[in-house]
C-alpha cells in the first residue's frame, strides 16, 4: 500500500524484476485493468500496477485533479524506490503518464502512450458520432441508462455496453467488456467529472505541443486503427516529440492488448529493449 504525502491509501502490486515499468490505468474513475499486459512484461521486467486516488481498490477520497493525481504518481515512484521509471498510460492514463513526463523528465527513462487521444479536444465530437455508429440499436439501451438514477448492476451494465464499443471484432466485443469489468469496482464519477472538467478548462494544445518539443524522453506511441477515438487527434503529439516511434495495431480498437496481444506485446518488448 502506497501512502501519498497527505495520508491517501493507494493499492500497488508489483512482479517481475529488472528495469521498472509503472502502469496508469484509463478512467478518470477507473481501475487497474492491466493483468493481461503485466503477464507479457513481468517474465522481462519490473511491472508495477496500481489504482489512482478514489479509484478501485485505492482509497476513496479526493481531492481530484491532473496535478494531484501527477503526484500521486510520484508517491508510487517514491514508494517503490526509484530514481527514474518507463511510464505506460493506457486512454486517460496516457495523459497522466504524458503530463508526469513533462512535469518530471529526469524522473523518466521512457514513455508509453497507449490509446491516448492527443493534445487537443477536438476528437470528442467525432468519438460520440463513432460511439454510436459502433453500438447500433444498443445506443437506444445506453442513452436510457445514462439518463436516470441506476442500480449497482445497471452501472456495470452501462459500463460494458459502452466498453464494448471499444473493440473492432463485434464478435467478441461484449467478452471483452465483460472481462474489463471483472473484478468489478464502483466507478468514482465524482473523480471522472472534477478531473474531465478541469482538463476542459486547462489542456491547451498549442501550450501542450511546446512542451512536448522540448520533451527528449523516448517515446512510444500505440495505436489501435479501429479505436472509435480518431486516431489524427494524436498526429500533433507524435510530430511535437523528439523522439517519438508509433506503432499502429491492424484490427484493434481502444484496448489492443485483448484484440491483438502478439503485436502488441512484442511493439512494447522491443521499444523497451531497444530504445
Amino acid at each position: 500500500m502506497v501512502v501519498t504525502e497527505d495520508g491517501c491509501r493507494l493499492w500497488a502490486a508489483e512482479a517481475g524484476h529488472g528495469e521498472a515499468v509503472v502502469l496508469c490505468h484509463g478512467g478518470p474513475g477507473l481501475w487497474d485493468m492491466f493483468g493481461d499486459v503485466a503477464d507479457v512484461l513481468a517474465p522481462r521486467v519490473r511491472v508495477i500496477r496500481w489504482d489512482q486516488r478514489g479509484c478501485g481498490r485505492s482509497e476513496r477520497r479526493g481531492p481530484y485533479s491532473l496535478a494531484r493525481t501527477v503526484r500521486d504518481l510520484d508517491a508510487v515512484r517514491r514508494h517503490f524506490g526509484l530514481d527514474r521509471m518507463v511510464v505506460l498510460g493506457h486512454s486517460w492514463g496516457a495523459t497522466l503518464a504524458l503530463r508526469y513526463a513533462l512535469d518530471q523528465p529526469d524522473r523518466v527513462s521512457k514513455l508509453i502512450y497507449v490509446s491516448g487521444t492527443g493534445l487537443g479536444r477536438e476528437w470528442h465530437e467525432h468519438y460520440e458520432r463513432n460511439l454510436a455508429a459502433r453500438l447500433g440499436n444498443s445506443g437506444a439501451r445506453l442513452a436510457e441508462l445514462k439518463g436516470r438514477a441506476r442500480t449497482a448492476s445497471e452501472d456495470r451494465e452501462l459500463a460494458v455496453l459502452q466498453w464494448s464499443a471499444d473493440f473492432a471484432d463485434a464478435s467478441k466485443a461484449t467478452g471483452y467488456a465483460e472481462r474489463m469489468a471483472d473484478p468489478w469496482f464502483e466507478i468514482n464519477y465524482e473523480c471522472n467529472a472534477a478531473i474531465n472538467r478541469e482538463e476542459r478548462e486547462v489542456w491547451r494544445e498549442t501550450e501542450l505541443v511546446a512542451a512536448c518539443r522540448t520533451l527528449a524522453v523516448p517515446t512510444l506511441i500505440v495505436d489501435g486503427a479501429l479505436d472509435i477515438r480518431p486516431r489524427w487527434a494524436v498526429d500533433s503529439l507524435q510530430q511535437a516529440l523528439l523522439s517519438a516511434t508509433r506503432v499502429v495495431v491492424d484490427n484493434a480498437g481502444h484496448v489492443p492488448w485483448l484484440e491483438a496481444p502478439d503485436e502488441f506485446g512484442s511493439a512494447l518488448l522491443t521499444f523497451l529493449h531497444e530504445s
